[in-house]
Parts: structure tokens; C-alpha cells; sequence
């Protein structure tokens, strides 16, 4: 606590205004302070306020990346799953295409034993057919041959 000189009339005034002056200051200083604290306390309360904010989104971010993992991940299982299935299609088109192939095949390995065999049996009638012609044009010469004999 401050102490004055005592005058005439009671304390000295100047002394009395120098330190009315020096608490103004003080008193000057310290709003100044709170303002600048309130100052403060409004930005980190801003600041506060925008981590939240920031908070909330980067929980609806997480979210979402969440959600498209799982959508990334069932899409693969999906994609294994048509990759499987065609797979096995194209086996058994595969496998059914080769049993096609292996019928065609002995079909015409059948038709073409079948075309040998008649295309023997044609051969061997045209043989037999040129034999008994020849054996017909041989008696039929040789009658010819007797018929002039008996005419002379």
C-alpha cells in the first residue's frame, strides 16, 4: 500500500495524482490484458470449435473409407466369383465341345469306312459284272464262231 506525505491540507496532491496516474496505467494495462485474453479465449474457442468440426468430418471421412473398403473388398469377392464361373463354363464348353468333336469325328471316320466299303463292293461288282460280260461276249463269239462253221 502506498504511503503519502502529509501537507497542509491533508496528503500531497501530487503525489496523490502520480499515483492515480500509475493505478490508471495499471488499471489500463490490466484490460488491456483481458481483452487481449478475452481475445485469445475467443480464438482458441474458434479454434475448439473448427478441431470438432474437423473431428466430425475426418470420423465421416474414416466412414467412408470404411465403406468403400468394404465395397472394394466385395467387389473382388464378386469378381473372383464371375472369374470362377466362367472358368467352369468354359470347361464344360470345353469338354462338350471336344465330345462334339469326337462324335463328328467318329461319324465321319464311320461314313468314310462305310464309303470305302461300298466303294469296294462297287469295285468288286464292276469286276464280276466285266467278268461275266467278257464271259457272255466270249459265248456269244464263240456262237458266232460255231453258227459260221455250220454255215460252210
Amino acid at each position: 500500500m502506498e504511503k503519502f506525505k502529509r501537507s497542509l491540507r491533508g496528503y500531497d496532491p501530487k503525489e496523490v495524482n502520480e499515483f492515480l496516474d500509475q493505478v490508471i496505467k495499471q488499471v489500463e494495462k490490466m484490460i488491456d490484458e483481458i481483452k487481449e485474453r478475452d481475445a485469445r479465449i475467443v480464438e482458441l474457442e474458434k479454434t475448439v470449435a473448427e478441431n470438432a468440426r474437423l473431428k466430425e468430418k475426418l470420423k465421416q471421412y474414416e466412414r467412408m473409407e470404411e465403406t468403400l473398403n468394404k465395397a472394394i473388398l466385395m467387389a473382388q469377392k464378386t469378381s473372383e466369383q464371375i472369374k470362377l464361373a466362367a472358368h467352369k463354363e468354359s470347361s464344360v464348353l470345353l469338354e462338350e465341345a471336344k465330345q462334339n468333336a469326337n462324335r463328328i469325328i467318329n461319324d465321319a471316320l464311320l461314313r468314310a469306312e462305310k464309303t470305302e466299303l461300298e466303294a469296294s463292293m462297287l469295285q468288286r461288282n464292276v469286276n464280276i459284272f466285266k467278268r461275266r460280260l467278257k464271259e457272255i461276249i466270249e459265248t456269244q463269239l464263240e456262237l458266232v464262231d460255231d453258227i459260221e462253221k455250220i454255215e460252210l
